[in-house]
């Protein structure tokens, strides 16, 4: 009779089971480590969590995807606005000083027109005329958009090559004077003449800031006819002003 032969090796895939004892448990016993996977992002390699392996296996990797930021994204609001305080300031030199000989470049405020400044002057004119009725900065508002769209129309027709634009940017910078002589005023308001004349100075300053920049030298002799109106239209903005 022969020897019982060594024992089957084990055969997982027959559906057989090898037992061990606590010992050998000890021995065996540990963790099964997950395979480490890394990802190759611009030359730099970045271990991938499982959830990640998952999503790429699945086909969602773009879930995944980081958009590089633009530096264009990032600009500063005044930029973004595109609002230049420096030459917002110079246009304001120009209009309060438009005397030839101090040697400013005054047709940068018509060559080079902008909206932000002359509506904060608008604005501006417009808290200042409040006295409790507060139509009124509607009513500046308004004379100040169709007003330019009146010159403008007029300067067309007139054979001047200017844009609405350049107008609308004009006559709300040269709002400025009317605006330096209101403190004036309600010193001198109790003494009617002086402060007549002084009124009659900020519309005649006002209008001649205003024409000397939109009246060229292509009106030739209708320079009156476009001049007359811009005179008027300052009137009224300082009747608004005053409440006459």
């Amino acid at each position: 009779m022969q020897p019982p032969g060594p024992p089957p090796a084990f055969a997982p895939t027959n559906g057989d089971f090898t037992f061990v004892s606590s010992a050998e448990a000890d021995d065996l016993s540990g963790s099964i480590a997950s395979p480490d996977v890394k990802l190759n992002l611009g030359g730099d390699f970045v271990k991938e969590s499982t959830a990640t392996t998952f999503l790429r296996q699945r086909g969602y990797g773009w879930l995944l995807e980081v958009e590089d930021d633009d530096p264009e994204d990032h600009k500063p609001l005044l930029e973004e606005l595109d609002i230049d305080l420096k030459d917002i300031y110079y246009k304001i030199r120009c209009v309060l000083m438009p005397m030839p000989s101090l040697g400013f470049n005054r047709q940068v405020v018509r060559d080079n027109p902008d909206f932000w400044g002359p509506l904060a002057v608008v604005l501006f004119f417009s808290m200042i005329s409040l006295y409790g009725q507060f139509r009124v900065v509607s009513w500046i508002i308004t004379i100040w958009i169709f007003g330019s769209l009146t010159i403008f129309l007029l300067a067309r027709v007139l054979g001047g090559e200017v844009a609405y634009g350049q107008v609308l940017g004009v006559i709300g910078y040269s709002l400025l004077p009317l605006i330096v002589i209101a403190p004036i005023l309600l010193v001198v308001g109790s003494f009617e003449v002086v402060s007549t004349l002084i009124k009659l100075f900020g519309v005649f300053w006002a209008a001649y800031s205003a024409a000397s920049l939109l009246v060229g030298e292509e009106f030739k002799t209708k320079k009156p006819l476009l001049i007359y109106p811009i005179f008027l239209l300052y009137i009224y903005f300082l009747s608004l002003y005053t409440g006459v």
